[in-house]
């Protein structure tokens, strides 16, 4: 029987589907595995075992809970968590909680963001009512409970149930929140704990003057109409709508007639417009400063500049409220409502939510237009890219400028880019490409320019593993840049599947991930001390009880062996030494893992909040256990006319080249493995030193026609593969 040596020079293809294990031609294939569960493939070549979660907090409500990122720049963000009814924040692995609480006394007045303590509760006064919400306990102020646990939280109008199809976008401190059967919103940060949740007011934020007059000087029977508006230092020199029309009779044709014009601007004015009607339109005939009277002597009207009309679209109530939103060229443009599933209407440039437009139209009016599709598909995202990408259910489409310039309303041009459509997922932009979950099927695709064919082009990103994908759909889906390229997205088999992506390289791999007694419903990536950090919510049966928890995946850069965080649903004692640690009362009657100074301990079932440790520890991480694996792709035999298939195989040894690894187990399949004796020169009574360069494992007979290599991790260490070597024995 001969032996053979197999080399695996890398792993960077991810997990594949079985349906793959006969496509030796395919380069990707060669270097992928059967099993990636979790571990991470790197874009370099290694696979490593994903670092494990800290419990942040439980969940506000035990319903469905998502999370939404609110990145302010790349060193401040919050996992803004909506549940039901009610957003609370987290960063840093710790929620935002409120200030010191006062008393309340009868009568007492306090100004927005103060504390009280009333009727047992917590409560927090602010500034304006969300309609539909808790009232306040007080006449005449609008507070709501904060609860007692000292957690910062705000109402919101959406109920659990309504949460997955809540569509964002950011602009420094404001987030758009839109949902078909609610107002679009913003969510603003004015202080550290001063979040306001207020429905969006689509005019212009400059006001209208006021008290209009035109007094006459002369006699005649032509009947003259004024209207003024005025423009605002507040925003750019933005132009109110027009105040109401007045009229007089004159005949300024006549010689030494006139019309005095007289108003009264806001404080903020910066100067008075002055509109003359004229066939049925009013023309602009000159401005005053504020406070100045304007005198119109057979001023001719210029018709083609005409004070702005408001469009009231979105201001239609029910029916009329957006479902997808994003930014483009310096505008806020929505799309997809019930009465008009297909129309989009963007701001005017430069503006958050001035819907103003005039007759005739001007380059920065607001754009409202309707895509001719060949399916009347709702549209469900809004994409900024090169140009602005809609995604509909069965459809893709580019808006773009017919010239070249910036987008308006005289040179807009839509045109279908795919026939694929994309689920209600919100999608990841990542470079100069997106990538969303495909409408049918389950997959996830990728939409990139191609200059050649000078159009957008999509593919399956996910072609080469529809094992984790058939039969499921993605239910969120976060992108993180550092310190990996990966996109996370929850599956609705409850599992976590992540793609490392680098397209520049053609490295697309796959791999899934799970946790002990629970399953993931969402995700959103957040920039922390300067790695994007993964929050997820998860549902866990916990001693019998279904309990839902905001949870961080911690980072994987850990100096020391102590320092290493492999358990999920944990926490970390740091201190003096101790030999018991308490605190851990949402893990009661879990079955959990420990590691205390770099030590693997037995496992303990949490009993009163508190667990026993084997040996007084000062750094110690407890969580539930994480079981990750590997497995080899099925051994093809090059030399051999068959590639060895249909030959019985066993793999008698293995090398491993891992880099700062401890707790390895190889084996032929994962009910025979062996563990690598990795303690050499170590203390007695100290943990044995991470690993870097070959290991060699010897392994059972396991005679079987895969030649298959499994490695395990079941300890809270880290174990980075690099490279596996085995030496196989083929029969027949």
């Amino acid at each position: 029987m001969p032996t053979t040596r197999s080399y695996s020079r890398a792993f960077s293809g991810g997990e594949v589907s079985p349906q793959l294990y006969g496509r030796f031609d395919l380069a990707h294939v060669a270097q992928s595995l059967a099993l990636c569960r979790n571990f991470i493939s790197l874009p370099h070549g290694p696979a490593l075992n994903r670092a494990g979660t800290e419990m942040v907090r439980t969940c506000a409500a035990q319903f469905y809970t998502r999370l939404i990122p609110f990145s302010f720049n790349n060193t401040q963000g919050f996992a803004v968590e909506f549940g039901h009814n009610c957003i609370r924040f987290h960063a840093l692995g710790a929620s935002l909680l409120h200030g010191t609480l006062m008393a309340y006394g009868a009568g007492t007045t306090y100004s927005p963001g103060a504390m009280v303590s009333y009727a047992g509760e917590n409560w927090y006064l602010v500034s304006s009512a969300v309609p539909g919400l808790q009232p306040a306990p007080t006449p005449g102020s609008v507070w709501y409970s904060m609860g007692t646990d000292g957690v910062y939280k705000i109402p919101s109008p959406y109920s659990w149930w309504e949460t997955p199809d809540l569509h964002y976008t950011q602009s420094a401190d404001v987030l758009t929140l839109v949902h078909p059967d609610h107002p679009p919103a913003e969510l603003r940060r004015q202080g550290p704990t001063n979040w306001t949740l207020q429905a969006i007011s689509f005019a212009p934020t400059a006001v209208a003057p006021t008290s209009v007059t035109v007094t006459p000087s002369g006699a005649g029977a032509v009947t003259y109409s004024y209207v003024a508006t005025t423009t605002s230092s507040a925003n750019a020199l933005e132009e109110s709508l027009p105040s109401a029309a007045v009229s007089t009779t004159n005949d300024l044709s006549l010689p030494g007639t006139l019309n005095l014009l007289t108003c009264v601007a806001p404080a903020d004015a910066v100067r008075v417009n002055w509109y003359k009607e004229a066939g049925g339109l009013f023309g602009y005939i000159g401005q005053a400063a504020p406070g100045s009277d304007f005198v119109d002597d057979n001023i001719t009207a210029d018709v083609s500049q005409a004070p702005p009309t408001l469009d009231t679209t979105l201001n239609g109530g029910a029916g009329y409220w957006p479902a997808a939103v994003g930014y483009f060229e310096q505008r806020r443009v929505f799309a997809g409502w019930a009465q008009g599933p297909q129309r989009v209407v963007a701001t005017r440039s430069g503006t958050e939510a001035n819907m103003g437009y005039h007759i005739p139209t001007v380059a920065d009016d607001r754009l409202s237009f309707r895509i001719a599709a060949r399916e009347a598909s709702a549209i469900r995202h809004i994409v900024p890219m090169q140009n602005l990408v809609l995604l509909t259910a069965s459809n893709e489409f580019k808006v773009s400028s017919a010239d070249g310039a910036a987008l308006s309303g005289s040179n807009l041009n839509v045109r279908p880019q795919a026939y694929i459509g994309a689920n209600n997922v919100q999608p990841a932009v990542v470079g100069s490409g997106v990538l969303y979950a495909q409408a049918r099927g389950g997959h996830v695709r990728e939409m990139s320019f191609n200059w050649q064919a000078q159009s957008y082009l999509t593919n399956d990103i996910s072609l080469l593993a529809p094992h984790l994908f058939e039969g499921a759909t993605v239910n969120d889906m976060a992108f993180a840049s550092a310190p990996y390229p990966i996109l996370w997205c929850v599956s609705s088999t409850g599992k976590l599947l992540g793609m490392t992506y680098v397209p520049e390289q053609q490295v697309s791999a796959w791999h899934q991930h799970d946790t002990k007694d629970g399953v993931f419903e969402s995700c959103c990536i957040v920039p922390e001390e300067g790695e994007d950090m993964l929050y997820v919510t998860v549902q866990r049966t916990i001693n019998g009880s279904v309990v839902r928890f905001v949870e961080r995946m911690h980072t994987r850069l850990a100096p020391t062996l102590a320092d290493s965080y492999f358990v999920d649903c944990g926490a970390t004692y740091s201190g003096s030494p101790v030999s018991a640690v308490s605190g851990l009362d949402w893990l009661e009657g879990a079955t959990v893992s420990i590691l205390g100074d770099g030590a693997v301990m037995p496992p303990q079932v949490v009993a009163g909040g508190k667990v026993d440790l084997q040996a007084a520890c000062s750094k110690v991480h407890i969580g539930l256990p994480i079981t990750a694996d590997v497995e080899t792709l099925p051994m093809a035999v090059a030399g051999l006319p068959d590639f060895g298939q249909g030959r019985p195989k066993n793999v008698n040894r293995a090398w491993l080249r891992v880099d700062a690894s401890s707790g390895v187990m190889v084996g032929p399949d994962f009910s025979h493995l062996r563990a690598y004796r990795q303690r050499t020169t170590e203390p007695y009574g100290s943990p044995p030193a991470r690993k870097s360069g070959e290991i060699e494992v010897t392994l059972d007979n396991q005679w079987g026609t895969s030649g298959q290599v499994c490695i395990r991790q079941s300890d809270p260490l880290p174990l980075t593969l690099v490279a596996l070597t085995t030496e196989l024995v083929i029969g027949g």
